[in-house]
């Protein structure tokens, strides 16, 4: 009795690894990458329909640290982390969110990984008709319209990757907030150099391009606000009300705004003038965009999984 139990479970375990086998081999085969669809449900029939305009749904974050906004659709992109571990998730995600918050696309680029590599997205960019983020030691680019991953650009020496600014030529500028404090610079072939190394850079964080085409850099290690020229020579400080910035949006007239990650404050600087608060009491207010179709910046609140919106 006993042999014929162990000689009739030779075939069924046989036959497991078989069909484990052919399991794990239809698994490994390539898909098309594709991005996900607006919030919508499968109904009685099995048609899937999107979600009625009267209805809204909010939230679909997780941990976003950065936001940009692409005005020829009106919708704003929020980077959103995975289950922040070592940077080797690959979980990371985009949502799309409307003008007044409200959900688009819970997951736009993520719902499917073939191609992807996305752990840790910090900040953003949209310029060129390409999607910029920067995660885990590179620069990752996107096509807009479709959300397909296009270049994963390395870049050697980094150790945290934060900001990210888009040149009209392509130029790309990229932060490094922890030791060594640097600005990146990368070609449009791809070349990386450093733009900026060192004081007075302290914990670099938020990057942007003002009106002139210089590169404005705010740190999280003091209040200032570093505008430099393409060559990378300081020609302009000015300063935040409160230091521990993470955003800086600078808009075509030069006004310049600043978040505050560490004291959850937003400065304004008008040309020629000194700082002022135009809000503050907003928990971890992170690498903010501007939406410059509603006029209002939107500061994604990272580990509190939300956004806020400040019309200007």
């Amino acid at each position: 009795m006993h042999k014929e139990i162990r000689s009739s479970r030779r075939p069924i375990a046989s036959g497991l690894a078989g069909c484990l086998l052919a399991l794990c081999s239809g698994l490994a085969s390539a898909q098309e990458f594709r991005t996900g669809e607006p919030i919508g449900s499968v109904n009685e029939a099995g048609e899937r329909v999107a979600m009625s305009d009267n209805v809204k749904v909010f939230g679909a974050f997780h941990f976003s640290e950065s936001c940009t906004f692409d005005p020829e659709r009106n919708l704003i992109l929020a980077m959103n982390n995975g289950n922040r571990g070592d940077g080797t998730e690959n979980d990371g995600f985009v949502s799309l969110i409307n003008p007044d918050g409200s959900v688009h696309t819970p997951k736009w680029i993520g719902v499917s990984r073939d191609g992807l590599e996305l752990h840790q997205p910090l900040g953003s960019a949209i310029a060129n008709g390409k999607l910029y983020t920067v995660d885990v030691g590179y620069v990752r680019e996107f096509d807009l319209a479709s959300g397909r991953p296009l270049r994963n650009i390395e870049v050697p020496g980094s150790t945290l990757l934060n900001g990210i600014a888009v040149a009209a030529d392509g130029t790309i500028y990229a932060s490094n907030t922890r030791a060594p404090e640097r600005v990146f610079k990368v070609a449009p072939d791809g070349e990386v150099t450093i733009f900026a190394d060192g004081a007075p850079l302290a914990a670099p964080n938020g990057v942007a391009i003002d009106q002139d085409g210089n590169v404005v850099v705010v740190n999280i290690g003091d209040n200032a606000v570093l505008t430099y020229n393409t060559d990378g020579e300081v020609i302009r400080t000015e300063y935040a009300v409160e230091g521990g910035n993470d955003g800086i949006v600078v808009l075509e007239d030069g006004t310049k705004y600043v978040s505050s990650v560490r004291f959850g404050s937003v400065s304004r600087i008008e040309p020629g003038s000194e700082a002022e608060l135009i809000a503050e009491g907003i928990p971890s207010a992170a690498s903010m965009c501007y939406d410059s179709v509603q006029h209002q910046l939107v500061i994604p609140l990272n580990s509190n999984f939300a956004l806020a919106f400040i019309k200007l």
